[in-house]
């Protein structure tokens, strides 16, 4: 296996990231440590786009997993069924975590048209038009791996969010939920979601950032989870989708002329070595949903970008698994979430006299 990496810059040691943040909660380790506007448009003939959505639907094959087939090799993680099942797990421990909202801004009372980049699954979209029937939801992938049955006022389009956005009437909420590693320029998607909204609209980003945290040393940067986590940023860095978002959407939204921005981080521990039962319960959900993208999430990157083979990327993996699951480490995945409005006039606007 390849030596540890050297990136130019060093990342913060385990402990240093967010220290500066607002936190949800502190983590204390227990006693005991065993424990439908841009779709593709109309085409001259029905052969044409019966082709079409067949090219979509012919997912990519890459190291025993299948990928997304539109502008393929964007996006470094899978969409195949294991992905797809936990994907929606993920999407319970959201709830979890934010006491069962399924936002924090405003707009969790409800809008009147929603957009969720790089809906996945589509249950978030669907949740939210189930909680909100007046509002009209739009579900935008790259993948078509959404559920054929979905509440009347839900739509989901296949789409590169990369491109030009072409949706003729705006939003009043834009919604995108781990999308780190996604875009290759997440100021340019950030000023889209600006344009995109009527004005006094919200833009809210859910993301993990990396790399871990951890409050007492328990996590050392020998250890082959740090290794893993290090490994993946640099791959993700060569690949030129960095996995910096979460830390940068604020600064992001801001500079593009969101207003009243706000940053909340919470905390994800890697396993139940919680002492306070709600993180002990999130941490052994979290466990159960990360064990399972260790190994996909390093697999794509490394082979493409740093000439790993299969081999060596599972066998890293593996290691790090075995360190996230030992209660002994008390490590955690910092979870930002950043929301902003678009101002009601535009700025430097004057008022009538």
């Amino acid at each position: 296996m390849p030596s540890s990496p050297n990136a130019p810059n060093t990342p913060p040691g385990p402990g240093d990231e967010g220290r500066d943040e607002q936190h949800e909660g502190d983590l204390v380790a227990g006693d005991d440590d065993n424990d439908a506007d841009s779709s593709i448009g109309d085409e001259p003939t029905r052969d044409s786009l019966t082709s079409l959505r067949s090219s979509i639907l012919a997912f990519h094959e890459e190291n025993g997993r299948t990928y997304h087939s539109m502008s393929a090799g964007k996006y470094f993680l899978p969409n195949d069924e294991a992905e797809v099942d936990r994907l929606d797990l993920q999407h319970h421990i959201f709830r979890l975590t934010f006491d069962d909202q399924i936002c924090l801004c405003p707009k969790n009372k409800g809008a009147k048209r929603v957009l969720d980049l790089g809906t996945g699954t589509g249950i978030w979209s669907i949740e939210y038009a189930d909680e909100h029937p007046e509002a009209e939801v739009v579900g935008v992938d790259l993948s078509p791996v959404q559920p054929d049955f979905v509440p009347p006022n839900c739509v989901f389009e296949i789409d590169d969010l990369e491109k030009d956005w072409t949706w003729t009437k705006p939003f009043d909420f834009i919604f995108s939920r781990f999308m780190t590693g996604s875009f290759a320029d997440n100021s340019a998607i950030v000023k889209k979601a600006f344009d995109q909204l009527e004005p006094g609209g919200y833009f809210e980003a859910q993301d993990m950032a990396v790399p871990f945290g951890c409050d007492d040393g328990t996590l050392t940067t020998d250890s082959d989870l740090w290794k893993w986590c290090l490994w993946l940023m640099q791959a993700m860095e060569a690949f030129g989708r960095p996995l910096t978002a979460a830390q940068k959407w604020k600064e992001l939204m801001e500079a593009a002329g969101f207003e009243d921005v706000v940053e909340k981080v919470y905390k994800w521990p890697t396993n139940g070595w919680a002492r306070d039962p709600h993180f002990k319960t999130l941490g052994q959900w979290v466990l159960y949903n990360m064990d399972q993208v260790m190994e996909p999430a390093i697999l794509a990157p490394m082979t493409r970008s740093l000439g790993w083979t299969r081999e060596e990327a599972i066998v890293l993996a593996a290691r790090a698994r075995g360190v996230l699951r030992d209660p002994k480490v008390h490590a955690y995945w910092p979870i930002h979430v950043v929301y902003g409005r678009k101002p009601l006039k535009a700025q430097g606007a004057k008022t009538s006299p």
